[in-house]
């Protein structure tokens, strides 16, 4: 393997690893700022408030975008790292 492919193969797999994740972090980011301008507005300074809804959305949109994970994460083993350990180009 040269230094080339090497580091095609780690560009390829962050950026695998910011498709498989920005679902989950952009549905944090939002519930995070929904639940931290509702605590704002009302003066509610509860830690579960903060956690619970953020929590169970992320585990919501997890069941809901599992399969695009998972396809992603073939698609780049498939394509890109069985080639390589397999001794192809």
């Amino acid at each position: 393997m040269t230094e080339e492919q090497l580091y095609d193969v780690l560009r390829q797999g962050l950026w695998a690893s910011v498709l498989i994740s920005s679902p989950l972090l952009a549905v944090a980011l939002v519930a995070g700022v929904v639940v931290g301008l509702f605590q704002a507005l009302t003066s509610i300074q509860e830690a579960t408030l903060t956690f619970v809804p953020k929590a169970g959305l992320m585990i919501a949109v997890f069941w809901v975008s599992m399969s695009f994970m998972t396809a992603t994460l073939v698609s780049f083993f498939t394509d890109r790292v069985v080639p390589l350990i397999a001794g192809g180009s």
